[in-house]
């Protein structure tokens, strides 16, 4: 089985595409319609693009009906008629300038027979907290930080690039990745306003990475990464109807990401089918010497994850159902995740049902959690700003405070930032609140909690509800959310993967499949397996309302 074991260096240099030139793309209000999807209700049914594939995408490319340039185009059609007009769903927050002359260099180099991998010529957005060193912005949703330029791209940006993707623009997110404030609204920035879920427009996307997840639903790219602290992909991905893929810490690098928690925060991806998750994950994992949590992963990084792609992977697979603190939070859900249990049971899978995670207390653990996260996100995003090229108008998490109370009107609307506070009034790593809270996290997430009920009951995994249905947005009361897949998996640092299983009232659910540390090969083996049996994924048909 090849590993993806090296350093950085062991990959190709960066190359340096042509910049100069082309249209203002940055300015999306701007940005002129183009070619053949010049109206909305071409850019919305675009074939070309409607639900596709990478390797459909790439298949349409190899035969010359399409190419880098032109699906860039389409793309950034569909992104202006159904993103910022039409239904408005705000999940692109710019366009990256450079996208166009990036797409037409990578057809040169396919003229020229050189095609870099499954990726070349692929358009991929960027949650925006994730650096690029180009001439888009670097924000986490922050006004703060509008402007504040990183030294160089993050390891996830350069390592698209030498993919031969095509970094198409930033998603948006939840401000802060959902670290600002409690309660909240998943999906709201001071920077780019609310995203809305393309099933029902009054429903929350969840987030953080609401974007990400909405852009894929919404066919505006085949494929997005964000990131997960806890449950910032596996929430958008289920309550958006795609899949995503939230990897152990460490098998992705975090370096160029503005963190929250340098010990739970990781990198992974979005698209449609698991195929794809599975094919960009291989592009993203890797040692990284800027991020030290890779070095755990030397001999454990797969350079090619659609190696496990295989339609039988249920077939004997021995799998949990934790019942007690995973279900109960939406008869909708709940009976969801019992079809899709069904199914995969149908499929010759080993059903343990139920089994119990020894030591899961949602509210206990959570506290804990949250005292983890008040210490390491000041830490994190003092030493984030303060590797930021010259002009930034912050540098520190007290400026940023400060910043947000000066220019209150549009950083605080209609919630505050008592989570920035608190985690200012925090120390060093090395006071025993944080030290013990670590610990517990860690035990009781891990070795005595996921790690010990898959010893006891001989799992290769455990399904749970991915969520409940999506909520309305409330700006007044924020977020209605309960429960969710995430916590045990946040906790220990652990791979989840959420795939589409229905979708009560037009609204989707997903399913998680959770497993130990580096377990990405079983859980994408099982995952698609379901996929390929129940195909529950449906297109968006932008509702005004679920209700």
């Amino acid at each position: 089985m090849a590993t993806r074991a090296g350093s950085a260096g062991a990959r190709s240099t960066r190359r340096e595409f042509v910049r100069a030139g082309g249209m203002a793309l940055a300015g999306m209000s701007a940005m002129p319609l183009l070619g053949a999807c010049a109206t909305t209700g071409a850019a919305r049914s675009d074939p070309a693009v409607e639900e596709a594939t990478i390797a459909e995408l790439q298949t349409a490319m190899q035969a010359g009906r399409l190419s880098a340039e032109s699906l860039t185009e389409i793309y950034i059609a569909r992104i202006q008629a159904i993103d910022r007009a039409g239904p408005a769903l705000k999940a692109v927050q710019e366009i990256n300038p450079d996208a166009l002359d990036i797409a037409r260099a990578l057809d040169e180099e396919r003229r020229g027979r050189r095609v870099r991998g499954p990726l070349h010529g692929i358009p991929v957005l960027l949650k925006d907290n994730i650096a690029t060193a180009d001439k888009m912005e670097t924000t986490a949703g922050a006004l703060a930080l509008v402007g504040a330029r990183p030294r160089e791209d993050s390891t996830t940006a350069r390592r698209l690039r030498e993919a031969g993707a095509v970094i198409l623009g930033k998603a948006s997110m939840s401000e802060w990745a959902y670290f600002k404030s409690a309660p909240g609204s998943s999906g709201w920035s001071a920077r780019h306003g609310q995203s809305r879920n393309p099933y029902a427009l009054d429903r929350s996307p969840c987030g953080s990475s609401s974007g990400s997840a909405i852009a894929v639903a919404a066919n505006l790219v085949v494929v997005a990464i964000g990131t997960e602290t806890d449950g910032s992909i596996i929430c958008p991905s289920g309550v958006n109807g795609v899949v995503g893929l939230k990897p152990t810490v460490g098998l992705t690098s975090r370096a160029g990401v503005i963190p929250i928690s340098a010990t739970q925060d990781t990198v992974g991806p979005f698209g449609r089918t698991v195929a794809d998750a599975a094919t960009v994950l291989g592009v993203l994992t890797g040692a990284d010497p800027r991020d030290a949590a890779t070095r755990a992963g030397a001999g454990k990084a797969q350079v090619e994850y659609t190696r496990f792609l295989d339609p039988g992977g249920l077939r004997g697979a021995r799998i949990g159902v934790p019942r007690d603190g995973y279900f109960g939070y939406s008869p909708k859900a709940d009976a969801v995740a019992n079809q899709a249990i069904a199914a995969m049971r149908e499929q010759g899978a080993v059903i343990l049902d139920p089994v119990k995670i020894p030591n899961f207390d949602r509210a206990a653990l959570t506290a804990s959690e949250l005292i983890v996260f008040m210490y390491e996100f000041k830490v994190g995003v003092n030493a984030y700003l303060a590797d930021l090229a010259p002009g930034a108008r912050v540098r520190t998490l007290e400026e940023i405070i400060d910043f947000n109370k000066r220019n209150a009107a549009e950083n605080l609307p209609y919630f505050g930032q008592e989570w920035l506070e608190r985690s200012q009034a925090k120390g060093a790593l090395t006071e025993a609140e944080y030290v013990e809270a670590l610990e517990k996290c860690r035990r009781l997430g891990g070795r005595e909690g996921l790690d010990a009920a898959m010893d006891q009951n001989r799992l290769d995994a455990l399904v749970a509800p991915t969520s409940t249905p999506a909520w309305t947005i409330d700006l007044v009361n924020g977020d209605a959310i309960r429960g969710g897949s995430a916590k045990s998996a946040a906790l220990a640092g652990y791979p989840l993967i959420s795939v589409p299983a229905g979708a009560p009232a037009g609204l989707p659910v997903g399913i998680t499949f959770m497993g130990r540390a580096w377990s990405e090969p079983t859980l994408i083996k099982l995952a698609y397996a379901f996929e390929q049996v129940t195909k529950a994924r449906r297109p968006p048909q932008y509702r005004a309302t679920s209700s």
